[in-house]
């Protein structure tokens, strides 16, 4: 199965975004998973084999219990992947980024005597 076909469906990526945060047990992850999808405990195990079985995550035995993590090699290639795409909105984020920059500077020359961390209220 391709990459994006296992991240393409919306329930595989929050079992990893769960995962992300840090290693968890099958148990734990169903409970997440059923009560934010409605889903039943065999659906859940079933797509926590897909992650295993595409290699995103990995799964080790603890006594009766089965420890879930991310695995990081699958995302790197991803991430190589969408390299070369990213020339096409990285330098919108840098503008982005210069333009709120620059109105913060406006506002802070405009209004000395407020924090700078201050919220503007309406």
């Amino acid at each position: 199965m391709h990459a994006f076909d296992v991240l393409g469906d919306p329930v595989r990526r929050r079992i990893l975004e769960l995962l992300a945060d840090g290693e968890k047990t099958s148990g734990a992850v169903s409970a997440i998973i059923q009560e934010e999808f409605g889903i039943s405990q065999p659906a859940v195990s079933q797509h926590l084999r897909v992650l295993r079985d595409g290699g995103f995550a990995t799964v080790r035995p603890e006594g009766t219990r089965r420890l879930y993590a991310v695995n990081l090699d699958p995302l790197r290639d991803i991430d190589a992947w969408l390299d070369r795409f990213r020339r096409f909105w990285t330098p919108h984020l840098d503008a982005l980024a210069t333009e709120l920059a620059r109105g913060k500077r406006e506002r802070r020359l405009r209004d000395p005597g407020e924090e700078p961390n201050q919220r503007e209220t309406p």
